[in-house]
């Protein structure tokens, strides 16, 4: 027999190739850990990615998948490797579950003003006021809500609640807003995990009954926010007491706006960044005062005790300004750290990221959905993975002397700067729908001034406000702040400093960012093979076709999108939020009106008084715009509604959908409708116009039936058990 025939069918290159990829998996074996929180991740957006909530049999399913890796582990390694990511995506999965089966149901709030009574929780200063946020509220005397309620006192209200008072007022409240279009930011989601049920204003002067004791670290929040504002007015004394206490509420929109478009926004979220220094600054200056002491120099270890006082710094602090998901991130790394200095370990790990995001993942699996989260984690992962691979360079640069190590700082600034910002560029993209061209310069500036000077003063100031000796601490701080206002001011006022560019789609995000897993997880040569992946997600945008008309949920905004830009129908009360939202979902700045008679965008839509043919780019379908008289498209109180506009025949049965922002009045089945009545019961509208008629996705089919989803709404007439029929008098 031939040595070929010996072989057998597998002869060739795949018993090769096999050996090869057995050879790559044993390379990298000390690496798959690193995919467990991976995994997890994708459990959680795989249970907010459905339409109907899961049995709760999902709750045990972990368990075995986890038990059965571990008894593989040995003699199994791939397959125990494979079962671990099974059950590790299944935890996720089923920690999202649990917190929602455990969190309580949204209340229904009442649709009049109401008196509301609380217990104040928490309290910020806004320019113009103050928003307090009540546990346990009453609405008109009724039992206590399980959720909280958040609600702005009116400007000139002299009530100064502080954390643990009582509160009562007149206000109006609503719900959570709903996605400003289908597949939008889910607020509702967000607000149902955060444990808020609604927010709203004051309608009139807020009564307050000082509590007997107040919650420790909201009441020392406030009284820092109040002490620092006081002795740093205007826009320095607000970001100063951002930095110090995690409130944005009361920064000027203009400085706000400033920051946001140079790209020192990351400054102002209470982040990694500032845990990182707050920590820093503890243990150095325990080391050195140990080190000033020569009797205890020599009797205690210097560098643990002060990474322990660094620590509990650090805690503090997280404590201090509510414990944000990228603080979360960067404590449990500050914590994973401090245990490797006290053993002898290298401190900065990806097995320590990979650690936290498991914590936090299963402490709050609804944060994965945020920008907080997707760009804290995306960022550090970057970092750590280009320290591993250019620590060698970085060392050899440093032996070259002082002049080596005053280059190796510079370029690890400049370096710093330039991986997290193309790290969480695509993350900032998708979510905001802008580009900061000038971060890098911006960032030169502002990071160092923020790093040694700004929180190094900050922090002395908290240790002196107890004697009363904070101002001179606080005055240097406020000389740091007002030089990275002026840095963002200048570099936003540049030309294209900020540009507004199509976000990046949902399965495009999660494609650039499952290359960024592979390219920073894995340390041998496929680990470029996430490169491809991430570029198709940054460009997934030009394979996903935006929706060309949008609806908005309380039926007072409808917009078109066309090559000559965005067309706008506003009724009285439209949102500016939903506007705003939906320009950056299309990347533009600006919308124009309807016309009220003649043509508008190339000749793609001609109007009337009463109706707009409107056709988003030549060849696609038409739809009718049906228009109600622009002085009564909403009555006043006690006047009468104006008459719904009536079905005009000549688009009957021709144009691909009816568009209203009132109830259409009028048959003609055979053509679909959009109007009042559609978006009352399932929320904004997307449409999509091609040569084949329209595609029309509302927000309640692109959500489905979730914890966080409102049911659908009943008129007040028709019992709530009797089930919705739609009919022609419903219309």
């Amino acid at each position: 027999m031939s040595a070929h025939a010996a072989r057998g069918p597998l002869a060739g290159p795949l018993p090769s190739l096999a050996e090869r990829a057995a050879a790559l998996v044993a390379a990298e074996w000390d690496r798959w850990p690193l995919w467990l929180p991976v995994a997890m991740g994708i459990g959680v957006l795989g249970y907010f990615g459905l339409t109907a909530e899961p049995s709760p049999v999902w709750l045990a399913v972990p368990l075995p998948l986890l038990c059965l890796s571990l008894a593989l582990r040995g003699r199994l390694p791939l397959a125990g490797a494979g079962f671990a990511l099974a059950g590790a995506l299944a935890l996720g999965f089923a920690a999202a579950l649990l917190h929602a089966r455990l969190a309580p149901p949204l209340p229904e709030l009442p649709r009049t003003a109401a008196i509301i009574a609380g217990r104040v929780a928490s309290v910020d200063i806004l320019p113009e006021g103050r928003r307090v946020t009540l546990d346990e509220p009453r609405l008109d005397g009724g039992p206590p809500l399980a959720r909280q309620l958040r609600i702005r006192l009116r400007p000139t209200d002299p009530a100064r609640p502080a954390p643990g008072d009582g509160i009562a007022l007149r206000a109006l409240v609503r719900p959570p807003m709903a996605p400003a279009y289908p597949g939008g930011f889910d607020f509702q989601r967000a607000a149902f995990f955060s444990g808020l049920g609604g927010s709203g204003f004051a309608l009139a002067p807020a009564t307050v009954t000082p509590g007997s004791s107040a919650p420790f670290f909201p009441g020392l929040r406030a009284a820092i926010e109040a002490r620092v504002t006081g002795s740093l007015p205007g826009a320095t004394g607000a970001v100063a007491a951002a930095l110090l206490t995690g409130s944005q509420a009361g920064i000027p929109a203009v400085d706000l706006g400033a920051l946001r478009d140079s790209g020192l926004a990351h400054l102002l979220s209470v982040s990694g960044l500032h845990v990182a220094i707050v920590t820093g600054i503890g243990f150095v200056l325990l080391r050195a005062a140990i080190a000033a002491i020569p009797w205890l120099a020599l009797r205690l270890d210097s560098k643990a005790a002060a990474a322990l006082l660094g620590l509990a710094l650090g805690g503090a602090y997280t404590l201090l300004t509510g414990g944000g998901v990228p603080m979360i991130r960067s404590f449990a790394m500050a914590a994973l750290a401090t245990l490797a200095v006290l053993t002898g370990r290298r401190a900065l790990s990806p097995r320590a990221l990979a650690l936290a995001a498991a914590i936090v993942l299963l402490a709050n699996p609804a944060a994965i959905t945020g920008p907080s989260f997707q760009m804290s984690f995306g960022a550090v992962l970057a970092l750590i993975a280009a320290a591993e691979a250019l620590r060698g360079a970085g060392q050899a640069l440093r032996a070259r002397g002082p002049a080596g190590r005053a280059a190796a700082v510079l370029l690890g600034l400049t370096a710093t700067s330039l991986i997290a910002g193309a790290a969480t560029t695509p993350f900032g993209l998708h979510h905001f729908g802008r580009l900061q061209l000038y971060g890098v310069v911006a960032n030169a500036v502002a990071v160092p001034l923020t790093s040694f000077l700004v929180m190094p003063a900050g922090m002395l100031a908290l240790f002196l406000m107890p004697l009363g000796l904070e101002g001179p601490a606080l005055a240097a701080m406020g000389w740091g702040v007002d030089g990275t206002l002026l840095t963002g001011r200048i570099v936003a006022a540049w030309p294209g400093a900020a540009m507004t560019a199509p976000p990046i789609p949902g399965w495009g995000l999660g494609l650039f960012a499952l290359g960024l897993c592979w390219l920073c997880l894995w340390r041998l040569p496929w680990r470029w093979a996430g490169v491809p992946l991430m570029l198709a997600g940054l460009f997934s945008g030009s394979m996903s076709r935006p929706p060309d008309l949008l609806v908005a949920a309380d039926g007072r905004l409808l917009a078109l999108s066309t090559p000559a830009g965005v067309l706008v129908e506003r009724a009285s009360g439209a949102s500016r939020i939903t506007r705003e939202s939906w320009l950056r979902s299309w990347g533009e700045d600006e919308a124009a009106a309807f016309p009220a008679e003649g043509e508008a965008a190339d000749g793609l839509v001609r109007c009337t008084a009463s109706a707009c043919l409107l056709r988003p780019r030549p060849g696609a379908a038409d739809a009718i715009l049906l228009r109600a008289p622009r002085e009564a498209s909403r009555p006043r109180r006690g006047q009468a509604p104006p008459p719904p506009p009536v079905m005009a025949e000549a688009g009957c049965g021709k144009a691909a959908v009816m568009l209203s922002l009132e109830p259409i009045r009028g048959g003609c089945r055979q053509t679909p409708r959009i109007d009042r009545f559609s978006v009352w019961r399932d929320g904004s509208h997307a449409l999509w116009l091609g040569p084949e008629g329209a595609v029309i996705l509302s927000d309640r089919a692109s959500r489905g039936d979730r914890p966080w989803v409102p049911p659908v709404p009943l008129p007040r007439s028709r019992p709530q058990e009797e089930p919705l029929a739609e009919t022609e008098g419903d219309r």
